[in-house]
């Protein structure tokens, strides 16, 4: 898997929203803020494109990058995250 620089400006802009959805519909914050934000969403763009190969059926795809797949992980990433590095 080759990416571009252009592709990888415009994975770190669809990661950022991402993560920030994935935390918004998780009910969570993972640590770092932002850029946590945009680490998860990157971490489920390479699960989702480079390592499982995995797409919903009629998944829009934006760059590459399927989206409600890749939202579908960001929100698996940030309870599993959440859960390991907070204490209650």
């Amino acid at each position: 898997m080759t990416i571009t620089l252009t592709q990888f400006v415009i994975w770190l802009i669809i990661a950022a929203l991402i993560g920030i959805i994935a935390e918004f519909i998780a009910g969570r914050r993972v640590p770092a803020g932002i850029f946590g934000a945009i680490m998860v969403g990157l971490f489920s763009i390479f699960l989702v494109v480079g390592f499982f190969h995995f797409r919903i059926a009629e998944d829009p795809v934006v760059s590459g990058v399927p989206i409600f797949s890749t939202i579908i992980a960001a929100i698996m990433l940030v309870i599993i995250w959440t859960s390991m590095s907070y204490r209650r």
